[in-house]
């Protein structure tokens, strides 16, 4: 199982996909059709997309969270949009990291308003919105590519190298999350994160359509103060396995793990039980920034816990290095081509 998503997705399809598939092929027929006709909303500013052909686990957000950086070297002032998937919030939310939480706004927003600010809503036009009036000029909308709500200028589909297209089916067959062609026809460049053999049915389909491939990588933040710490990790994430993979790659012990749904909301029983679990392993607990921003929405008892372990933190590295700075140049340049039509 990866998150909540079901195992037999990221096998070779068998029976179970081939049950799904009248459903399957139904649903694929929607989400093409919204992906060519979806009645996409003008903001008035550029808009790059940060998206994947799957569901969860892509690196969408430390993608964002790069290009922020890139648009501020070209002078830009950044801002997100997101759906605040996982969070409560009915209202479009500017988000404010003294008052809100993940229980509110969704744990990607928590961190991606570390970087820039974000703004959560169904209706991203409303987001973008609130954005604009604080003096955003560029932005980057994390996720949200099939749902085709704003106008896109450059849409940079990510996908993890080690994890692929699992069977290549579209959901619920699959996780694919519209069929392979349109979202090739839409996406304007893929960036493939990470090294593996996994992505290369959607590296050769994408070289296929015309369109670019790039790369990148995840590079953990200073680990020195846990080598020779035999660690217990946790993961509420879309693949907690590449965190795991992470920990080991790194060279570090790890004495053993325990798996949550993606975007799971911790209880004190979970709290409780993994403080029992480290202790039994003689292991240290450390865990995702997602995870870390829900167990912090969780009150008194949430911080204490959050206080008490480790979090491992990546950050997106361009390979090459300006490949960033090209991706906001390039939105620029269809925003202003778009504008002019």
């Amino acid at each position: 199982m990866a998150g909540e998503t079901p195992g037999f997705w990221w096998r070779e399809a068998g029976w179970q996909a081939k049950l799904l598939g009248p459903a399957a092929a139904l649903y694929g027929t929607v989400a093409a059709r919204r992906l060519d006709r979806g009645e996409r909303a003008e903001t008035g500013l550029p808009v790059l997309c940060v998206g994947n052909f799957t569901i969860g686990g892509g690196g969408k957000t430390p993608t964002a969270i790069a290009l922020a950086g890139a648009a501020r070297a070209e002078g830009l002032v950044p801002g997100f949009v997101s759906r605040g998937h996982g969070g409560t919030a009915r209202e479009a939310v500017l988000v404010d990291l003294h008052h809100h939480h993940a229980g509110l706004v969704g744990d990607e927003p928590m961190l991606l308003a570390r970087h820039a600010p974000t703004a959560v809503a169904v209706d991203r036009k409303r987001a973008a919105a609130l954005l604009a009036a604080q003096g955003v000029d560029f932005l980057i909308m994390d996720d949200g590519f099939q749902s085709a709500r704003l106008a896109v200028d450059f849409a940079l589909i990510v996908i993890d190298a080690g994890r692929g297209l699992g069977n290549a089916r579209v959901l619920p067959a699959g996780p694919l999350r519209a069929p392979l062609g349109p979202q090739i026809r839409h996406a304007d460049a893929l960036l493939v994160i990470g090294k593996g053999s996994a992505g290369d049915g959607a590296i050769r389909r994408t070289a296929k359509g015309g369109k670019p491939v790039h790369e990148a990588v995840l590079r953990a933040e200073t680990v020195e103060h846990l080598r020779g710490r035999r660690l217990f990790a946790f993961a509420g994430i879309a693949d907690p396995g590449k965190f795991y993979r992470t920990i080991r790659e790194l060279g570090l012990d790890l004495a053993g793990r325990r798996d949550f749904p993606d975007h799971h909301p911790f209880t004190l029983e979970d709290m409780a039980d993994l403080r029992e679990e480290a202790a039994r392993a003689g292991a240290r607990l450390v865990t995702t920034e997602k995870d870390a921003v829900r167990l912090e929405a969780r009150g008194a008892e949430g911080r204490a816990f959050r206080a008490e372990i480790e979090v491992l933190g990546v950050a997106l590295a361009f390979e090459p290095a300006g490949l960033g700075r090209r991706f906001v140049r390039e939105t620029l340049a269809a925003f202003k081509r778009r504008r002019l039509r």
